[in-house]
């Protein structure tokens, strides 16, 4: 009987492509890949229905696969179904018993919502985040998932996800804007593949897969060189083909039903690290819409940071007529197909109205906040942008945007006073110290202790506004020479004190202090404040063994990192130099070895 049960296991293993749920995954080096369906019209479903084969042919190219059926739950709201999914990440598990440390996702149509929820933490309770400490996910893709939701959602289904799809609604509008005003994915890596077989959403040919458009659907809102265009349908038959808002004869974007499926290579070579998915398909430069045009969602707020009512919405380009926008439920406004560039918008609320002059560059959906008082437009390390949008405790940071002030002032260097010529910042309510004010720049310093989703209050004369922060245990930053987060890093050799430049180079062997701001808390010993996270650093590649990192003596929000640099480090007036804290990487500068 055991040999029998055995056998039968070994059977099961070796012919077994999708991993059942509860099952412990196969050790590789090759991370697991785990697939999320979309709306499901009725419950129970299956793997098959919604990804075909998909499982095969990973299986084929050496990766397991797991399904995450939000079927199982009922019909749950997104933001229930992104709790549950942290869940079923937390507790894979590998056949050696370890914990599933990264998995790498293969999402199709509101799947790709319930990711993005789970990434942001995002709550039923209206602007309630509670992001996960990690993300668990390495990379995604993203197949015909509506961002920015769909016109045709409440044509087929209404309910309390179908209710959530539909263009304009506050839960993507939400979603899209939930850390400092966007959304960036936590650092996951991830790609879009949109379908344009269909004339679902405005009728219009070659602009959707019958449910999501090319606007909505594009990650150009992340950057550029994300999205690929198929022509390909959201999914095959049902009343997609009832109501011939897509051919019969186009594939379906997540049936990947043999190993020459365009969304399959795409997500293959993308998880493999080549760059073969790069000429699958359509960049959106090269198509006709999104080379050219853009998605809509906007918002009025009142200088004191309440939202308004939107009546209507309409937006001009330079040349030719007003363009109508949708408005939801009197919130969101929003449009499927605009022109990508400047556009002067005119709003009205009531009696109330107002003119709003913006660029919406194309290729993707662009969401506005329009508002006036202050506007709080990006926060970031005063010694760098970094990727992703995060900061750490403790950290100097550079606040831009708009009517901070009435005046350009500069803080003196002591004391530092909590309000600077009219503007205060204050960080889950506690009053930040500013050394810098101007009408369109704060420099503040983030108290230590804080951590997760952070509310950030601007307040002037003019008004206030109030953003959600990321705060996690560091992100580091590095400060360079010019003060441009590019080029020579600010560094001293720290036996010498003389300054390291190109004119000044360090030797192998050397030991030198670079100076950086979002290592962290710290904790106090010897006279010096440690960082409570050890970071490392590479300089050449090579591990510069770090001997000190904390806050630099004597000043706030400055920190300092003290290590070794490898002996026979070739010379090169620009080796590169990065700092790996916490999970996270710094801006990559540089450092001249002789």
């Amino acid at each position: 009987m055991r040999i029998a049960i055995v056998i039968s296991l070994v059977s099961w293993t070796a012919s077994a492509q999708l991993i059942p749920a509860g099952r412990p995954l196969p050790v590789s080096d090759k991370r697991p890949v785990v697939f999320m369906n979309g709306y499901m019209t009725s419950c129970p479903t299956t793997f098959a229905s919604t990804f075909s084969t998909a499982d095969q042919v990973f299986q084929r190219a050496g990766r397991a696969s797991v399904f995450f059926d939000n079927c199982t739950a009922g019909r749950q709201p997104i933001e229930e179904l992104g709790n549950r999914f942290g869940a079923f990440l937390r507790e894979l598990r590998f056949e050696n018993g370890q914990p599933v440390d990264q998995v790498d996702v293969v999402a199709h149509s509101m799947g790709g919502l319930i990711l993005r929820s789970y990434l942001a933490g995002k709550q039923v309770a209206e602007g309630a985040f509670t992001p996960p400490g990690q993300t668990l996910i390495r990379k995604a893709v993203f197949l015909a998932t509506p961002h920015f939701g769909t016109t045709v959602a409440l044509s087929l289904a209404s309910d309390v996800q179908a209710n959530a799809l539909a263009s304009g609604t506050r839960f993507l509008y939400d979603l899209a804007t939930w850390n400092q005003g966007t959304d960036d994915l936590r650092g996951v890596d991830a790609i879009a593949v949109i379908g344009n077989a269909g004339r679902g959403v405005t009728n219009t040919a070659l602009f959707d897969d019958a449910v999501t458009s090319l606007t909505s659907g594009s990650l150009g809102f992340l950057g550029a060189g994300r999205t690929r265009i198929l022509p390909h349908c959201h999914i095959t038959g049902g009343l997609v083909t009832l109501l011939n808002l897509c051919p019969s004869t186009a594939p379906g974007i997540a049936l990947i039903s043999s190993d020459t499926h365009d969304s399959g290579r795409i997500a293959l070579s993308f998880f493999d690290g080549n760059d073969l998915w790069k000429s699958i398909g359509e960049a959106p430069e090269q198509n006709t819409f999104l080379s050219t045009n853009a998605g809509l969602y906007v918002r009025w707020k009142t200088s004191a940071d309440a939202p308004l009512t939107l009546d209507s919405v309409t937006a001009t380009p330079p040349t030719g007529s007003a363009l109508t926008l949708t408005v939801r439920a009197q919130q969101v406004a929003f449009r499927e197909l605009a022109p990508g560039q400047r556009l002067s918008f005119a709003l009205r609320s009531g009696t109330q109205t107002a003119t709003e002059v913006v660029m919406a560059d194309a290729g993707a959906t662009r969401v506005f906040t329009f508002k006036a008082g202050p506007l709080v437009g990006r926060v970031q390390p005063v010694a760098a942008s970094i990727s992703p949008l995060v900061v750490a405790p403790g950290m100097f940071i550079a606040i831009y945007g708009s009517a901070f002030t009435t005046s350009t002032a500069t803080a003196p260097s002591q004391p530092y006073p909590v309000t600077l010529a009219g503007a205060e910042v204050h960080a889950n309510g506690v009053a930040l110290p500013l050394y810098y004010a101007s009408p369109t720049q704060i420099n503040a310093i983030l108290p230590e202790g804080i951590s997760g989703v952070v509310k950030l209050r601007v307040r002037s004369s003019a008004g206030e506004h109030t953003v959600n922060l990321m705060v996690e245990p560091a992100a580091p930053a590095l400060i360079t020479s010019d003060g441009s987060g590019r080029g020579n890093v600010a560094a001293i050799n720290a036996v010498t004190g003389s300054i390291a430049t190109v004119q000044n180079p360090l030797a192998a062997g050397d030991f030198v202090a670079l100076y950086l701001t979002g290592v962290g808390n710290t904790t106090r010993r010897d006279g010096l404040d440690w960082a409570n996270i050890q970071p490392t650093v590479t300089v050449g590649g090579e591990p510069c063994v770090v001997g000190y990192a904390g806050r630099a003596p004597g000043y706030a929000g400055l920190d300092q990192i003290n290590c070794q640099l490898a002996a026979g480090l070739p010379n090169n007036p620009s080796t590169p130099v990065v700092v790996n804290s916490g999970g996270r990487l710094s801006n990559t500068v540089t450092l001249a070895i002789r």
